[in-house]
């Protein structure tokens, strides 16, 4: 741990704390700073000007990053019939409505949940165990549609979804360290754009209050957000 912490240290001394950084120098800095052995992911965390105890102001959908994540989702479809063999077609990992039964069981191998409108009675039977993992379905998020082909080929490319927490923040995966500055910066750009197309009309004042870029073990890198509002 003391390797770590060293090396940590390292990489926060060569970001400037006291600089908001633009874009492309925040993501440069991002990626310098990473010092893991393994492919760090990049995050993005934003603080938005909304109060989520009021429904009117969840900030809450979803976003096609132009150069996805970075990471192969394991997706489930929950479906019988055609569009079973569609979800199969289009690529999902497991098809079917008996992995109903294998989730009640403890089986949660996956990242993502997809189901047709008709599963969701039985599938709401397992809120508990699905909801604090954010795996249950959501018409919002495209997850509980009849065209489930294109939701399995969405998530694969890059679909991610968010929400904003109790806090006022929105945490989302936008690619990897080793991604170019291009494919990072693109990415955070559409997540950032897609969050003020999101903004509720009851949200008041500054909505876009700070955004921080990061990576897995790295430092944050305070973001310029004044472009963005």
């Amino acid at each position: 741990m003391a390797k770590q912490g060293k090396k940590f240290r390292a990489a926060v001394a060569t970001i400037d704390a006291s600089r908001v950084y633009p874009l492309a120098d925040a993501v440069q800095a991002v990626k310098a700073a990473a010092f893991a052995k393994f492919d760090e992911s990049v995050d993005v965390a934003v603080n938005l000007g909304v109060d989520p105890r009021h429904a009117d102001q969840v900030v809450r959908g979803t976003c096609a990053l132009p150069h996805g994540t970075g990471k192969t989702l394991r997706v489930l479809v929950i479906a019988q019939g055609d569009r079973a063999k569609e979800a199969e077609a289009a690529g999902a990992d497991f098809v079917g409505t008996e992995y109903l039964a294998k989730i009640k069981e403890g089986w949660l191998d996956i990242d993502v949940i997809v189901a047709t409108p008709d599963m969701m009675g039985q599938l709401g039977a397992l809120g508990r165990v699905l909801g604090p993992r954010g795996l249950m379905p959501n018409p919002k998020a495209g997850t509980v549609t009849l065209d489930v082909a294109k939701a399995v080929k969405e998530i694969k490319a890059g679909k991610i979804e968010f929400r904003v927490d109790k806090t006022g923040n929105v945490h989302a995966p936008v690619g990897k360290v080793s991604f170019t500055v291009e494919q990072l910066s693109e990415n955070v750009q559409a997540f950032l754009d897609t969050i003020i197309r999101a903004k509720p009309q009851a949200a008041k004042g500054t909505y876009l209050k700070s955004a921080t870029v990061s990576s897995t073990m790295g430092p944050g890198v305070v973001l310029d957000t004044a472009g963005f509002r």
